[in-house]
């Protein structure tokens, strides 16, 4: 697994993931998915892209914040495990 924090965020890829692309973003108990494309992120379309079911919302706020801020280098951290995009 590769990792890298922004702002007390951790984002990270797994190496044995699968496609398509994606890195998550981890704060306190909450994690988000989200999918590399286009080059940048987007909120992962799939049904369990918000861990737990009911995170915070204030927790769930921060790292789309911070993956906002940081979108254009997260690509980077897939790529650093996968390979380009």
């Amino acid at each position: 697994m590769s990792t890298i924090p922004f702002d007390g965020v951790r984002f990270a890829v797994h190496s044995d993931d699968h496609l398509p692309p994606h890195v998550y973003g981890h704060y306190a108990e909450t994690e988000v998915i989200f999918e590399v494309r286009d080059g940048g992120i987007w909120l992962a379309s799939r049904a369990d892209k918000i861990r737990p079911a009911n995170a915070k919302r204030g927790d769930v706020k921060k790292i789309l914040r911070v993956a906002t801020v940081h979108g254009r280098q997260l690509p980077e951290l897939w790529e650093s495990v996968h390979g380009r995009v």
